[in-house]
């Protein structure tokens, strides 16, 4: 794979981590109802998010309500969303450091080297954003598996269990990270930087026999 390329395909997968990103940080579907045990106790199905929580009835209908205060809030749920705020601001910056230093766009600088390093800062922050995304789900998804295991008179069937906004944070931690690192691969060798300094430290025949 040529290096455009490897270019390309790694700013697509860090584009669609970040937008998935997004998505999971939106949903409130981080934690939700669990249906294990014995029988179903309730009718309602319970949903929690980083900013919202939602009931879901059998008949279709779905309240939702955000969370009223943020002092309130538990710790890892604060630290959540703290992380997933910084992940969104650094993919939104490496989006746009990664279209400057890209070979196949006419954007900024033309020297192919300056132009690498550029593209390598947009990985480097495309990377730092999906581990801050890694971080923020993992830290959520440990606290739901401590407190469905934890000894409780709660019944399993009316505790918390892994949302769909998990896995779709795990996977736009993947692909950004993915993404970063292919943007990252497109630093040029110290030879063809060697030979390009030389090239340039050349003086022209033509001036010569001026």
């Amino acid at each position: 794979m040529g290096g455009g390329a490897r270019e390309l395909a790694g700013y697509l997968a860090a584009l669609g981590g970040w937008v998935a990103a997004l998505a999971a940080a939106v949903l409130p579907q981080w934690r939700q109802s669990s249906y294990a045990g014995d029988a179903i106790i309730t009718a309602v199905g319970l949903h929690e998010g980083l900013w919202m929580s939602c009931a879901a009835q059998s008949t279709g209908q779905v309240q939702c309500r955000l969370h009223d205060s943020l002092l309130s809030l538990d710790v890892h749920i604060q630290t959540s969303r703290a992380l997933m705020v910084i992940s969104l601001l650094l993919g939104f910056f490496g989006i746009i450091v990664s279209v400057v230093g890209m070979k196949c766009t006419k954007v900024g600088e033309e020297d192919p080297v300056t132009k690498s390093r550029i593209a390598v800062a947009g990985g480097v922050l495309f990377i730092l954003s999906g581990l801050c995304t890694l971080a923020a789900v993992s830290l959520y998804a440990t606290q739901v598996t401590y407190e469905f295991f934890r000894e409780s008179t709660v019944p399993v069937n009316a505790r918390y269990e892994f949302g769909s906004a998990l896995f779709i944070g795990w996977g736009a931690a993947s692909l950004t990270v993915l993404g970063g690192s292919l943007l990252c691969c497109s630093c040029p060798p110290k030879e063809r930087r060697g030979q390009q300094y030389y090239r340039q430290s050349q003086p022209s025949t033509a001036r010569e026999y001026v």
